[in-house]
């Protein structure tokens, strides 16, 4: 506890002790003035603001003011039904303020009464309900439009955090406003039930204890009735005041006061207007015109010093912007932002691609895209930067990851991509070009040749569906590259919420965050998902005491997912049809691997390796021209090194050890890879 929670802590002991405790009469004056004083200072704060969660205390400081005033209205009731008298602040209201009439104080209170609670209360009340309402009704569609900035790259991860949690303090500031807001209704109530019960019994004391006459009573305890509701009520009327302020209160770049005198003077032209109408209405109505003339030539006065900004002040606001601008590019800061690289970029010429004013729907796929890919591959793909690059050509995209260009390609956004079923149609014509996913021949083809070419069996896609599989792919192809050390300590946080010994059991002993992102890295390089933690984890936890060596845990942790990769190659494939390695091209390998404390490598002679190279493409050349999906076989031993030597040359051709093959899933062999 500070110094600073002790003047809340003893007000609130305050009024507890005013319920409960009768309280001399100089300071019940004292403890009025300061209700009149808070509740200024409350409307002042709610006048100043520029959003209302700058004030998100409001409503409990509000339950707080009206306990307060609640506990000085026992403490004046206590205090003029048992001395006749509630101190010099409530006798000033009700003689100075009302001229010593009764009747007067009385219409000026329930006037009061009326404003604060037919008025301000009511209209408060009903903003107060339809924020909330509307309020939590907009959050999903402010927590959709976070994500989608965020996944455009427009945001980070922190601010997109903030602002989550601002929609969310949104959420709880409206609801508490709408029950805040029944505090203010019941303390109007409050207040004419008190003025109530201080003139009967006030006058019934008056005569049966105190000895007065009737006329005496009347009138004595009418003028501290009516003071004390009046000294009530303004404080009342000033928090109802700054309650309507907050709940009507929208967000924006300054205070009420800035807001009100730029925006209601925002068309100085209206001015002459007003000011005309006022002159007219001292010509022709009995108004006097010594009061609507001045106001007139006030109000016109007004206009013209608005409209004669001089433009060298714009000028200057310009200049001075500028100079900003320009100091901010010199400044070490501007310079350190540079260094930055994203994950992925993706740049491109083609706006409506992007505008989702003018149809496109990229932020949506790419969106779909982090999902999917999260599925597929088992990693949270971060934040594609997505941003227009006046150096492209109109047509054409980039797309790069870690700051290095991995694909290019160009889009017709009024032609639809039509792939050819392999035998090509003289009457589709278009533009020929390459499908840059997969290589594939195509034509770009106009939207009426649309029809025909589907019904000649080409596979026809727009250009939206052509970007989102070609960066799709890029992803998936290089989303090794994008798993981190920080990567893998997020995935290792979200498998603890459900596996916490597992974890404990693999990090940090016996293997680092590292040694397990290097292992994590060799999978997705093969295209094999991680998303099955627990069985990778499992698999690190019985060998990661034995050896730390990466490409050994990878291949036992390939083993394990033997039904997971199988399953995955043979999707549509009532047998796998496979290229294996003959005994004497695995010895080779296997004579030519070099042990050293640092690890194993291969160290094949070159003429061997480009013999077994040869071999293995045109065994891999004849499945493709069978329409087969080329997969080598070989053992377990040899697996690795085999899959070093190819990876350069075949990247994508799946390498399997006969341990990685589920035993209900039929083999075929198609060839066998040999050397003379």
């Amino acid at each position: 506890m500070s110094a600073r929670d002790l003047p809340v802590l003893v007000g609130v002991i305050m009024i507890v002790a005013m319920l409960i405790v009768p309280l001399p009469t100089w300071l019940i004056s004292i403890l009025i003035l300061v209700n009149i004083s808070l509740a200024l200072l409350v409307l002042l704060n709610t006048m100043n603001m520029r959003e209302p969660l700058e004030f998100s205390i409001f409503p409990s400081l509000l339950l707080l003011l009206t306990l307060f005033r609640l506990g000085l209205n026992v403490s004046t009731t206590r205090a003029i039904l048992t001395h006749g008298e509630a101190g010099g602040v409530v006798e000033t209201f009700g003689s100075f303020v009302v001229g010593g009439n009764v009747v007067v104080g009385l219409v000026v209170f329930l006037i009061l009464i009326i404003i604060n609670f037919i008025v301000i209360t009511k209209g408060s009340e009903r903003v107060s309900e339809v924020a909330a309402r509307f309020t939590l009704d907009a959050m999903p569609g402010k927590q959709m439009s976070i994500d989608a900035d965020l996944n455009a790259g427009m945001i980070s991860e922190i601010e997109a955090r903030e602002r989550r949690e601002k929609v969310g303090r949104e959420a709880d500031f409206y609801g508490s406003m709408d029950g805040a807001s029944k505090f203010v209704k019941g303390d109007a109530i409050a207040g004419i039930i008190i003025v109530i019960i201080n003139l009967i019994f006030g006058m019934i004391i008056g005569v049966m204890q105190l000895e007065m006459s009737m006329g005496e009573a009347a009138a004595h305890f009418s003028m501290l009735t009516v003071g004390d509701g009046i000294v009530s009520q303004i404080p009342a009327l000033l928090i109802s005041t700054a309650t309507g302020i907050t709940v009507t209160r929208a967000a924006s770049k300054g205070n009420l006061s800035n807001d009100i005198v730029s925006q209601l003077l925002s068309y100085p032209s209206m001015l002459y207007v007003t000011a005309g109408t006022m002159f007219f209405l001292g010509l022709f109505t009995p108004i006097p015109e010594i009061i609507t003339i001045p106001l007139a030539g006030i109000i016109a006065y007004g206009g013209y010093q608005i409209t004669r900004t001089p433009k060298q002040d714009i000028k200057q606001i310009e200049e001075t912007e500028e100079e900003i601008q320009t100091d901010e590019m010199k400044s070490p800061e501007s310079v350190v932002n540079l260094l930055s690289v994203d994950p992925i970029e993706f740049e491109y010429g083609l706006i409506p691609l992007a505008d989702a004013s003018q149809g496109g729907d990229l932020l949506d796929r790419v969106v779909m895209i982090r999902r999917q890919l999260a599925i597929e591959l088992g990693l949270v793909i971060p934040v594609v930067r997505i941003r227009d690059n006046i150096q492209l050509n109109p047509n054409e995209y980039r797309l790069k990851i870690k700051g290095n260009e991995m694909a290019r390609g160009e889009l017709l956004l009024d032609h639809y991509l039509a792939m050819s079923p392999g035998v090509d149609d003289e009457s589709i014509e278009g533009i020929d070009t390459i499908e840059p996913s997969f290589g594939l021949p195509a034509k770009w083809i106009a939207e009426d040749m649309k029809e025909n070419a589907e019904m000649m069996g080409y596979t026809v896609v727009d250009p939206p569906s052509v970007v989102s599989t070609h960066l799709t792919e890029i992803i998936k192809g290089n989303a090794h590259e994008l798993l981190g050390r920080q990567e893998t300590k997020q995935l290792i946080d979200h498998l603890r919420e459900t596996a916490p010994i597992l974890v404990d059991e693999v990090t940090p002993s016996p293997l680092s965050i590292g040694e397990v992102q290097k292992v994590l890295s060799k999978l997705l390089k093969e295209k094999v998902s991680i998303r099955n933690l627990p069985i990778i984890f499992e698999t690190l936890a019985d060998y990661g005491k034995i050896t730390s060596d990466a490409d050994l845990l990878n291949e036992y942790v390939r083993q394990n997912l033997a039904r997971q990769i199988t399953n995955a190659l043979s999707v549509g494939n009532d047998s796998l049809k496979v290229v294996t390695l003959s005994g004497r091209v695995e010895k080779i390998i296997a004579d030519a691997v070099q042990q050293t404390e640092h690890g194993n490598y291969l160290s094949l002679d070159p003429n061997d390796s480009q013999v077994i190279l040869e071999s293995i493409a045109s065994k891999l050349e004849e499945l493709t021209l069978m329409e087969q999906s080329p997969i080598v076989l070989c053992s377990p031993a040899v697996r690795m090194y085999v899959r070093q030597m190819m990876e350069r040359y075949f990247p994508q051709v799946p390498i399997l050890s006969y341990n990685e093959l589920e035993a209900n899933v039929e083999v075929q062999s198609v060839g066998v890879v040999n050397v003379e």
